[in-house]
């Protein structure tokens, strides 16, 4: 079961996805031979306000006991991309989150920010909230929505 959405504008975003988004963005701007501080200025002042946000979020259920579901959720995560922080969650023992950053995009030049939120389900199932985050320029390649798929699909399978 997922359902999808696509937001633009969400009053609940982490703001550390942000930051996220442009330190990886400087890094591949810095691997392709750009200045490290020159840009990190224009993304600062300009790029980062000219680039869009997208977000793509699904809600999935995934039919394993929570300790299995975040054993293969982390698996599965690690493979789409290095390890991030994760956003902060309340104390307790039903909730996990994962975070990484994947690439998207042409030339997989794109950074996208996933992050799953597991939270313990009765019997044996897992809801798993995951969400893709990517700056896009004039040009859509929808990067978030289509992480987000390919992630949902490995989750799934």
């Amino acid at each position: 079961m997922s359902r999808a959405r696509n937001v633009n504008e969400d009053p609940n975003e982490d703001p550390s996805e942000d930051r996220i988004l442009r330190e990886e963005l400087t890094a591949v701007a810095v691997a392709s031979g750009a200045n490290r501080r020159l840009y990190e200025f224009m993304m600062t002042k300009f790029v980062g306000k000219l680039l869009k946000k997208h977000v793509q979020e699904l809600d999935l259920v995934l039919p394993r006991h929570f300790d299995d579901a975040v054993r293969h959720v982390t698996d599965v995560l690690e493979e789409a991309g290095p390890m991030t922080e994760a956003a902060p969650v309340a104390a307790g023992g039903d909730r996990r989150v994962v975070r990484v950053v994947a690439s998207g995009g042409v030339g997989a030049m794109n950074p996208v920010v996933v992050t799953a939120v597991l939270t313990r389900s009765p019997g044996s199932r897992t809801r798993v909230g995951l969400r893709a985050v990517a700056m896009e320029g004039p040009i859509k390649q929808r990067s978030a929505e289509k992480a987000a798929a390919r992630i949902a699909a490995l989750l799934n399978g």
